[in-house]
């Protein structure tokens, strides 16, 4: 396979802004899907304190060429000043499923 395909990690606060963002990422052919976990909970330092947060998270699955694209979006659109959003290689697995990932992305 020529692409190598990723997961692109987000989280947010909210479930069901997370979720329609999830589906823009797919309408706009950025990610293939997304695996919505809607109940994680976040212990962070930020501006000096340490927060304790329900969150929810998705794992994006999406071509490595695409992921400046998915942390541009994120950041345009994401209500936090910093949102988690971070890349993880797929080192393995079905490769009729990566060549899915691929088929439901749009090239760079």
């Amino acid at each position: 396979m020529d692409e190598e395909c990723c997961e692109v990690v987000v989280t947010a606060g909210d479930p069901e802004w997370l979720a329609g963002f999830t589906r823009t990422l797919v309408e706009e052919r950025l990610a293939a899907c997304g695996h919505l976990l809607g109940a994680i909970r976040s212990v962070y330092r930020w501006e000096g304190a340490v927060h304790d947060e329900p969150e929810a998270r998705v794992a994006l699955h999406t071509r490595r060429s695409l992921v400046d694209a998915v942390v541009a979006r994120t950041t345009e659109v994401h209500p936090y000043d910093v949102p988690c959003v971070i890349a993880l290689p797929l080192v393995g697995g079905s490769a009729a499923y990566r060549e899915w990932v691929l088929d439901q992305t749009r090239p760079v």
